[in-house]
């Protein structure tokens, strides 16, 4: 195997140490929040957004307005995205059925699949106000059904985002907030005197979203571990530079580290890629943040075969896959750890992000290994039951229950399938050894 590394990105030991100063500011704020509530909520506002309203939470009055001030063409576009992507959560929704089989005759065993019952969505601004990922979050909780869906947002010079809101608003939100970063996840998850605090947490963020959502899972449920924004482009000689520079530039733009990787086995077109991105960086208005991605998080690496690309592919587990090859199908057929693919010269990441219907919330560091992205299965909870309807039933799966549960030691245990033996068997039902 021979694999050439041709430009490589910021050692790991490096990045570490950029999570541990994350992990520790996060640490306290949470504390502080706990603690103070509303109060650390308005003060961490105030220092990061500097905005400091009489309420976070929106009135109808104020979603009316903000929505009022987005034009019709943005509208339609909106409408448009929500439509793709509540086409694909229904159609989602519809595979996940409730199911009851009878595994012997009187017993009966069934799952339902019940909706979480109060969600937090987080929707990034900053730099960037990320409209797309309202419908990501919230529209997909509402194709599940879930009751309690809040959603927040940071406010973008001094006042709410009117298309956000309006994202948010369209796909179903029953609360709306303005509030940004930490502070935002914090108090949806703990909550504070004016917010009831709720069962879940999605959406993606920056590192310190991130990192308080990581603190946060298991008092809350969350979507998943996002990090950075990555994509990769596995390419061949089948297309040129200029798409696999655009491809890769294109994502390097959400933000310093955002981590973007060529795979291919065309040293030609890993050359005339590295050329095409010194050129792009050039007029790119986004060049300040993607040319800090490429520089610190950029990589190519040069495969011999098609094989060893796929053996790369799946240990990096990259959030977004970009495959343009002459076999596009194999990597689909083969490929099991990423965020999402995205299959043919004619498809891009942008579309995704933004409108053709997938969600983009979707695994990063390597987290593709177990886990898939944002979907309307994760507001979902799958809860198993039973039911026993006849005393022949009860009496032989007592029978084996109790038998069971005295070879591990429980005889309490045994003792509930005992019972119910007794209740409804004959006197010849052989019983475990606490009943004996």
């Amino acid at each position: 195997m021979t694999i050439t590394i041709l430009k490589s990105s910021k050692p790991e030991s490096e990045r570490a140490e950029d999570d541990a100063k994350v992990r520790g500011v996060v640490e306290n704020t949470l504390k502080d929040i706990e603690t103070r509530g509303d109060a650390a909520v308005r003060d961490l506002s105030a220092k990061f957004d500097k905005y400091e309203p009489e309420s976070f939470r929106l009135s109808a009055s104020e979603i009316d307005a903000a929505m009022n001030k987005v034009s019709a063409r943005d509208m339609d576009d909106i409408k448009f995205a929500q439509t793709q992507i509540r086409a694909f959560a229904q159609a989602q929704r519809a595979s996940m059925t409730d199911i009851e089989v009878e595994t012997m005759p009187g017993v009966f065993l069934g799952h339902k699949n019940i909706p979480v019952q109060s969600v937090g969505c987080y929707v990034p601004g900053g730099k960037f106000p990320m409209v797309a990922s309202a419908h990501m979050s919230v529209l997909t909780a509402t194709v599940a059904g879930v009751p309690r869906i809040i959603a927040s947002a940071p406010p973008m010079n001094g006042a709410p985002h009117p298309a956000i809101v309006a994202a948010m608003q369209m796909g179903g939100a029953h609360e709306i907030y303005v509030m940004g970063g930490m502070q935002a996840v914090g108090a949806m998850a703990i909550g504070t005197q004016t917010i009831t605090p709720v069962d879940m947490l999605v959406g993606p963020g920056n590192a310190f979203v991130a990192e308080a959502k990581r603190q946060l899972f298991g008092r809350v449920g969350i979507d998943l571990f996002a990090g950075p924004t990555e994509t990769m482009v596995i390419a061949d000689d089948t297309v040129d530079a200029e798409m696999c520079a655009t491809d890769l530039l294109g994502q390097a733009e959400h933000g310093y580290n955002s981590p973007a990787v060529l795979l291919t086995n065309s040293r030609k077109l890993a050359d005339a890629t590295m050329l095409e991105i010194d050129r792009l960086l050039k007029i790119l208005p986004t060049t300040e943040t993607a040319s800090a991605s490429w520089r610190d998080y950029g990589e190519i690496i040069l495969c011999d075969t098609y094989d060893e690309m796929l053996t790369v592919a799946n240990d990096i587990a990259s959030e977004h896959v970009q495959v343009m090859t002459d076999r596009d199908d194999w990597f689909l057929e083969n490929m099991h750890s990423y965020g999402a693919l995205f299959l043919g010269p004619r498809t891009n990441v942008a579309n995704g992000d933004k409108v053709i219907g997938t969600n983009h919330t979707l695994p990063t560091k390597k987290a593709g290994r177990y886990t898939g992205g944002l979907w309307v299965g994760k507001f979902l909870k799958t809860h198993s039951y039973q039911r026993i309807t006849t005393d022949e039933a009860a009496a032989e799966i007592g029978a084996y229950g109790s038998r069971l549960c005295m070879l591990e030691g429980f005889v309490g245990h045994a003792e509930q399938c005992n019972l119910r033996v007794r209740r409804y068997g004959g006197k010849n039902v052989a019983y475990g050894a606490a009943a004996e």
